[in-house]
Formats: C-alpha cells, structure tokens, sequence
C-alpha cells in the first residue's frame, strides 16, 4: 500500500478514511501465520499455536535471559498461575506478554493511544 493514500472502508453505517496505513512499508505477511510448536511447561508437554511473529519475540526474550524459550514460556506458566490462579486463555496471554515486553522495551508506545 501506498503511504498517504487516503482509502475509504466502511465502518459499520459511515465510511472512513484511513490515512494512516497500519501495515508497515515491508510487510512480511509469513509473520501473521500460526505454527505450532510442542513445548513443555513445567514438565507437562503440550502444544502451543503462536503467530510467527510472536515466537520471534520469545526466541529474543529467551536470548536476553540466556535460557531456552521452553523456559520463558515455563516461568511464564508457573508466574500466573502463582500471581493470579491460572489464565483460561495462554496463547493470549503470551501475545500480550510479547507486547508488553516490546513496550517496556521501548520498540512500542502505547501512551498516546
């Protein structure tokens, strides 16, 4: 898409004019796409389906704790469920910790949202 090009969408009753194009110039559309990957939390295997993108962003937060993803996603597991009794949704709760991560980070800022 082309930046600065207004393009109108319907947005329910009304049109509206996006003029900000949300995908990125370079947009890896591979990114978007889920895969599965079998891992083991706290030594119980199962099976977790994350878009590309945010098992990018484990392998890296993995990398700067100098563990395993396995080990991210563990401690991750064991911390909600001590903190807050468990989530009903983890692969959510992962997207969310990746964002957070990107935030704190600085590589987002969400402040003005």
């Amino acid at each position: 898409m082309v930046r600065g090009v207004e393009r109108g969408v319907k947005d329910s009753n009304r049109s509206v004019a996006i003029s900000d194009d949300p995908f990125v110039e370079g947009f890896n559309m591979n990114l978007a796409q889920p895969y599965s990957k079998s891992v083991r939390l706290n030594g119980l295997a199962t099976c977790l389906r994350l878009e590309k993108v945010y098992w990018n962003i484990l392998s890296a937060i993995a990398q700067s704790n100098n563990c395993s993803v396995n080990a991210v996603l563990s401690y991750i597991d064991r911390e909600v469920h001590l903190r807050y009794g468990g989530v009903k949704n983890f692969s959510g709760l992962i997207r969310v910790v990746c964002v957070s991560h990107l935030i704190k980070a600085g590589c987002l800022d969400l402040s003005k949202a």
